[in-house]
């Protein structure tokens, strides 16, 4: 999925590359939960690195729980917003706001921003979250990203402000443990290894 696609995958290929450097580590798109599972049910993919609204327990499935991500805004410098500086959803009365479509936990917090009636507005959908930061950067708006985009954000040039309240996104790794190759559980134990250090740390 888009976000979990951006970390943690990032850092657990970087790792798992490190360790195994002849193994070559082949992802496929997903765009939802369910699709996801389906893949791996199915046997198209081993595993499936997935967010979700709420932490999934879905049958003949095993769930490894990796992260939560909170929400951040994203936003191009030099406006209201700054950088690390908490805001509350009233702060971005008047903003226009870039949205996924209808049915994303991410659109569903854009929608309780504008419902509230301090102004704000959507100005622009999109299907593709590689869309979202180029948007934001050329000042179309803020955008309202998991917090695995900070890193990236920030490296662009943007600004990434916690948001609170905020919901989280929960990151998840699914699998059918007794159809593993042995570099798929190489894969699996490291993000399970990777999934209690920043426990730990949290």
């Amino acid at each position: 999925m888009p976000s979990p696609g951006i970390e943690p995958l990032t850092t657990i290929i970087h790792r798992f590359t490190e360790l195994h450097p002849s193994v070559t580590v082949s992802t496929q798109a997903a765009f939802t939960p369910d699709e996801v599972m389906s893949l791996v049910r199915s046997g198209a993919c081993e595993l499936g690195l997935l967010g979700s609204a709420a932490p999934l327990h879905p049958s003949g499935l095993d769930v490894l729980h990796v992260e939560d991500q909170p929400f951040v805004v994203v936003a191009a410098p030099g406006g209201a917003i700054e950088d690390d500086v908490t805001i509350r959803p009233e702060d971005l009365a008047g903003q226009k706001l870039i949205a996924s479509r209808t049915g994303s936990l991410m659109r569903s917090i854009v929608d309780d921003i504008t419902a509230g009636g301090t102004g704000t507005q959507i100005v622009t959908v999109v299907d593709h979250r590689t869309s979202i930061l180029p948007l934001v950067l050329t000042g179309v708006g803020v955008a309202v990203l998991p917090s695995s985009w900070t890193r990236l954000a920030r490296r662009c040039g943007a600004v990434v402000a916690p948001i609170e309240p905020t919901a989280h996104l929960h990151v998840a790794m699914v699998s059918l443990p007794a159809h593993l190759t042995p570099a798929a559980r190489a894969f699996l134990a490291l993000t399970r290894s990777l999934a209690q250090r920043r426990a730990d740390a949290a």
